[in-house]
């Protein structure tokens, strides 16, 4: 299940962002690579910058953990410390698959969901499509800045070649309360028609589709 979240972020909040971003030091994204990506890296990574990250986290995270279609749709359980990405014109990250097991020892945390959160306009670069294999085939985007898109971590995926401008993006990883995707796809649909039917909560419709919607997750959900 691939989610979109528009409008994750304001302007403002991008204009924000961006500018702590252009002033932060960065250097080789395939130095925090798993194995599989590693040779497939070439990006650059904001460096560790303690002030710097906490200023681009009561930003960028505090938006992502309190809005609503991210809870619903990844039912969070954990979720990594996020890393703030450039691209530059020839930089790209070829086909790879997130590895299953990330963090710091005594912080690690089984990879559900990867997150790209899209920090400036699609205008101002020219490439560097996020391209991820689905059951239907590639699926390829561009979003508008400040909009999150989150896809299952057992996907491969690839950033296309930046030829032109600057890519900016903050990624991150979830584990969820349900480690499978198609029931996670179930929950979310469910309570997509949960929130319909709520508008009569004493009707046998909702109180149905409530009903299971509870008890699937209670079946499905690990702590």
């Amino acid at each position: 299940m691939v989610v979109t979240i528009p409008d994750l972020l304001t302007p403002e909040k991008l204009d924000a962002v961006c500018q702590v971003l252009r002033q932060g030091n960065f250097v080789d994204g395939s130095l925090s690579a798993g194995s599989d990506a590693k040779q497939q890296k070439n990006n650059l990574e904001l460096a560790a910058d303690a002030d710097r990250y906490a200023a681009l986290n009561d930003v960028v995270m505090s938006a992502l953990v309190q809005h609503p279609n991210y809870l619903q749709s990844a039912l969070p359980a954990k979720i990594g410390a996020p890393i703030y990405a450039r691209y530059l014109p020839g930089m790209e990250y070829g086909g790879h698959i997130d590895d299953p097991v990330m963090g710091t020892p005594g912080a690690r945390y089984r990879s559900d969901i990867s997150i790209t959160i899209f920090l400036n306009a699609p205008g101002e670069y020219d490439g560097g499509e996020l391209c991820i294999e689905t059951p239907g085939g590639e699926q390829c985007y561009k979003l508008d800045a400040g909009s999150a898109l989150l896809y299952p971590s057992t996907c491969y995926h690839a950033v296309k070649p930046v030829t032109a401008g600057e890519r900016l993006v903050a990624v991150t990883w979830v584990q969820s309360h349900v480690r499978g995707a198609e029931q996670r796809q179930i929950l979310w649909q469910l309570d997509q028609a949960r929130a319909l039917l709520a508008r009569d909560p004493e009707s046998a419709s909702y109180h149905n589709v409530n009903l299971s919607y509870v008890n699937l997750f209670r079946m499905w959900a690990e702590t």
